[in-house]
């Protein structure tokens, strides 16, 4: 599990560059936050296939994979799961590092069950 803890006032496409740096992947399943033409670009030169959900102002729309695009739920599972624990819910942690902490600690737990 990789992440990139962000400001909540900031886009989530800017932690994508980091965080798909030197990763090799066949795929990136997503919602329409990351509808980005930098992100489709930087995908298909990858050779990675593109499946995320577009915008509708999207002027060429790019065919997906509807099937893969199903997967999403797991992914949204977990993060429900991870938001069960309150003080993740609450971001009761007084420091980003402990933060983070907490979620690699919660998330090593749901992975465990």
């Amino acid at each position: 599990m990789r992440f990139v803890l962000l400001p909540g006032n900031r886009y989530d496409t800017i932690g994508v560059a980091p965080l798909i740096e030197g990763v090799e992947f066949g795929a990136l399943l997503g919602d329409k936050a990351f509808d980005a033409n930098w992100i489709v670009e930087e995908l298909n030169q990858r050779g990675a296939k593109v499946v995320i959900s577009q915008m509708p102002q999207r002027i060429s729309p790019i065919d997906i994979d509807l099937e893969m695009y199903k997967w999403r739920h797991l992914i949204e599972n977990f993060f429900c799961k991870l938001k069960e624990f309150k003080r993740i819910a609450m971001r009761a942690c007084k420091t980003d590092q402990s933060f983070v902490a907490l979620i690699q600690l919660c998330s090593a737990v749901i992975n465990s069950r």
